[in-house]
């Protein structure tokens, strides 16, 4: 898959969906979760019609593969336009004679409760649900930094039995949660590793693999950008401990109190850092070392420094 734009995202892994092939079985729990979410039912003239809308052909064109496979019903197309500066495109399969369509499927619009016998096993959970992200689920790009997986719904009990089913799913792997958003109930989760996870779960491998690249980048990016924050706030922490040791050694060095020092070190080590201000501690061991001829490690140079404080804070307590 080629890199999208966020604006896409969410229909490129419907459409990853739609273009899987399904068994007989599947392909019943699919639809029932699809109409169940986005379906319509109808009376015109005495003749009943499903109407089942989406924004993507190639969903609606699954859609009628499967109704024409399942029950041999030749379904027709239509399209509607929105209103205001978006004027997205909606394709409708209308489905005549649809009682039939809707026994099979188990769909009631007057009743909550998902059907027993199509999400009975696992690969009928996945179908269900596939049906459901089609028709109401809406997923974030993962260039937007607040990660979301959603499925917005009209029907407050659905949406539980729907939340439900989520979380009954690989053995309770995902947690949804539930919302109420402009008179829909919203199911829901955040968390990218579970969005990833569900997104493999739906058998959308190659949107998980686009989400998981761009997270993969951004937390590389986020890695270096910690590391270079924490390389900064080392730097001045050393900057400032530098600048307090050269204050504290020219106050000693103004008053009688180096008469007291008896580590022959600690003058030497005070005349390193007066000439060398932005040396580290690590720099300021070797050249130690190498003024009196023996080994003298970091530690030694903070202890030694230690013992400049102290003898600094004795000064001015005077």
């Amino acid at each position: 898959m080629d890199s999208i734009n966020p604006q896409s995202f969410c229909s490129s892994v419907k459409e990853e969906i739609a273009s899987l092939s399904f068994s007989k079985e599947e392909a019943r729990s699919l639809l029932s979760g699809f109409t169940k979410c986005n379906g319509s039912f109808r009376i015109s003239g005495g003749k009943e019609t499903l109407d089942l809308s989406t924004e993507s052909s190639k969903i609606a064109a699954m859609l009628y593969k499967i109704i024409l496979g399942l029950y041999s019903i030749q379904c027709h197309f239509g399209y509607t336009r929105g209103m205001g500066s978006r004027k997205a495109m909606r394709y409708h399969v209308y489905v005549p004679s649809c009682q039939v369509v809707l026994d099979d499927i188990q769909v009631d619009f007057l009743k909550s409760k998902i059907p027993s016998s199509l999400v009975k096993n696992e690969k009928l959970m996945v179908a269900y649900l596939q049906g459901a992200f089609l028709a109401s689920g809406y997923v974030s790009d993962a260039r937007n930094k607040n990660y979301h997986l959603e499925f917005s719904l009209s029907d407050k009990t659905y949406a539980l039995w729907l939340s439900h089913l989520i979380n009954k799913a690989l053995d309770g792997n995902f947690d949804s949660k539930i919302v109420e958003r402009r008179k829909k109930s919203v199911v829901y989760f955040k968390k990218g590793e579970k969005i990833s996870e569900f997104l493999v779960y739906l058998r959308a491998q190659q949107s998980c693999l686009e989400f998981e690249s761009i997270r993969v980048d951004r937390d590389f990016a986020n890695i270096g950008n910690r590391l270079r924050n924490l390389d900064g706030a080392n730097t001045r922490k050393k900057e400032e401990a530098a600048k307090t040791q050269l204050a504290e050694i020219e106050y000693l060095l103004s008053s009688s109190a180096f008469s007291q020092i008896q580590n022959p070190k600690i003058p030497i080590l005070c005349e390193l850092r007066r000439q060398n201000p932005e040396a580290s501690m690590e720099m300021l061991a070797e050249l130690l070392s190498e003024e009196i001829g023996m080994s003298v490690s970091k530690s030694n140079i903070n202890h030694l420094f230690r013992t400049i404080h102290e003898l600094y804070k004795k000064e001015i307590g005077k």
